[in-house]
């Protein structure tokens, strides 16, 4: 299902999405946690990015997964193997750092909401999830980082 699109590799296609929204939702989440004013105008944007971001970061993760099979069943060489699947370590980590903060934003935008159940709440509970927001948006953009570096590295090395 991820292999090809249009006779491409899917992968190919699909990280570029991931390289641009994981670190969108990171600096959205963030600034929608630590600046209240802005609350307003972000709702609507960290709202979607957490939904589809981590959709995304998935379909990149298994066009991966298919292209490393694709690339193991031409008999790439071991090494070349090898590199591949320390890169595709880090999409790994990187999908779960993704989810992570994609839930973690969706429960700051629910204490946030002016819902009469969550108004009744602790304010220090919103700065709590913010806090684990900021955490984890610096986890996804460090990996988002390195898969993205590791990746690169491969396709100017002529490994892929």
């Amino acid at each position: 299902m991820f292999k090809e699109i249009n006779g491409l590799p899917g992968h190919v296609l699909v990280i570029h999405a991931v390289v641009v929204l994981v670190p969108l939702l990171a600096l959205l989440a963030s600034g929608y946690g630590l600046v209240p004013r802005w609350r307003p105008r972000l709702g609507w944007a960290v709202l979607a990015l957490s939904v589809v971001t981590p959709i995304v970061a998935w379909v990149a993760t298994e066009s991966g997964e298919e292209l490393e099979e694709v690339l193991r069943g031409r008999g790439y060489p071991p090494e070349g193997l090898q590199k591949i699947h320390e890169h595709s370590e880090y999409g790994d980590t990187l999908l779960w750092f993704t989810v992570g903060l994609a839930v973690a934003a969706l429960v700051l935008l629910a204490l946030t909401s002016r819902s009469p159940r969550m108004t009744r709440l602790p304010s220090w509970l919103t700065w709590l999830v913010t806090a684990v927001v900021l955490v984890l948006s610096v986890f996804a953009l460090v990996y988002v980082y390195l898969t993205g570096d590791s990746g690169a590295q491969m396709v100017w090395s002529n490994i892929v």
